[in-house]
């Protein structure tokens, strides 16, 4: 009769612990509410909840990619270890409607991300979402250009800067293409004064009206997060007029938040409304041989408690065990300025 009684009092305390922690367990750490067949990221991030956590970004790669430099990237942030890695836009060089074109561009990108040891999430920029037949393509291939999702109760928002009504993204498609033209033809002054070098959608990009009430709304539906990454291509948050990023910074001016955005290939940092708004710089994109800041680097951001620490690290200063470059990137150009330099 002891031990029967002993027997039930172990059962009770057993199932009783159970339950506790059954109750008590933590949210998973990586949530989101897309429900598309396709995501715009390669796999879900993994990891037990904690309060502090490291993510990356890469800047742009195009207007000229440079061979090998993403590779060598890769290899550098598998050595670094983030939980997951940001793109910040312009992925493939695009700026075509063939699709056949695309789908090759975009098979040898996610080649070479594919073999990063960390899940990388898609951004669109300009040489992404040039006209309507790319944007189809893009949402065929990942799903939403715009979207949101939360990490270690970290908020990111992933916006699309080429948010143009259709005519106007066919308007400045072929603004585009005839400037391109000249350029490639070296006639790089004439191609200045076209329409496209006037149109400020160039520079800043645009927003809708229903991206940025997509965003009030996850802002809104988050009031607890303890910080908000705001990451886009052009920089948006400076366009004047509507379709800029007024309404979005409204929504988050009474909490913590960073802006990331590329598209310029020059690194600039810049604080606004008392917050960290950032230029990333290229992985692998094309380079001003005249800027200092135009160089090749990967962003690593530690979230802590206390806030978030980002470190910008250069790709020539990433050294694998055998201090070398990986991937005998010490053949490579990673600033062109200094590269030019060296030469003369």
């Amino acid at each position: 009769m002891i031990a029967q009684t002993e027997v039930m009092r172990t059962f009770i305390l057993c199932f009783a612990v159970a339950l506790t922690t059954a109750c008590t367990q933590q949210p998973k750490p990586f949530s989101h509410q897309l429900t598309t067949d396709h995501k715009p990221w390669t796999y879900e991030p993994s990891g037990e909840p904690a309060d502090q956590f490291t993510f990356a970004v890469i800047g742009d790669l195009n207007s000229g990619e440079r061979a090998g430099v993403l590779e060598v990237a890769v290899e550098q942030l598998n050595l670094l270890r983030p939980e997951f890695i940001l793109s910040i836009g312009d992925l493939v060089e695009g700026g075509t409607e063939d699709t056949a074109q695309l789908k090759r561009e975009y098979d040898f990108f996610d080649e070479r991300v594919g073999k990063a040891t960390a899940p990388l999430f898609h951004l669109g920029g300009n040489h992404d979402l040039t006209n309507p037949v790319m944007r189809q393509f893009w949402e065929q291939r990942y799903g939403k250009r715009y979207y949101h999702f939360v990490y270690q109760n970290v908020l990111f928002l992933m916006l699309d800067s080429e948010d143009f009504e259709e005519a106007r993204m066919w308007e400045i498609y072929h603004a585009r293409r005839k400037a391109i033209a000249l350029i490639d033809s070296g006639r790089r002054a004439e191609a200045e004064q076209t329409d496209y070098f006037k149109m400020p959608e160039r520079v800043t990009g645009q927003i809708s009206d229903a991206q940025s009430a997509y965003f009030e709304k996850v802002i809104a539906e988050h009031p607890d997060v303890r910080w908000t990454f705001v990451l886009m291509h052009k920089p948006v948050w400076q366009r004047e007029g509507n379709g800029n990023l007024d309404r979005i910074e409204a929504a988050l001016a009474k909490r913590h938040y960073t802006v990331l955005n590329g598209h310029l290939h020059k690194y600039n940092y810049t604080e606004r409304h008392e917050r960290d708004y950032i230029m990333v710089a290229t992985t692998g994109g094309g380079q001003d041989p005249n800027s200092d800041m135009a160089f090749d680097h990967v962003m690593l951001v530690t979230v802590t408690p206390q806030g978030p620490s980002l470190a910008n690290l250069r790709l020539d200063g990433i050294l694998d065990k055998k201090a070398a470059i990986p991937l005998r990137g010490d053949t490579l150009c990673f600033q062109a300025s200094r590269c030019r330099r060296e030469i003369n």
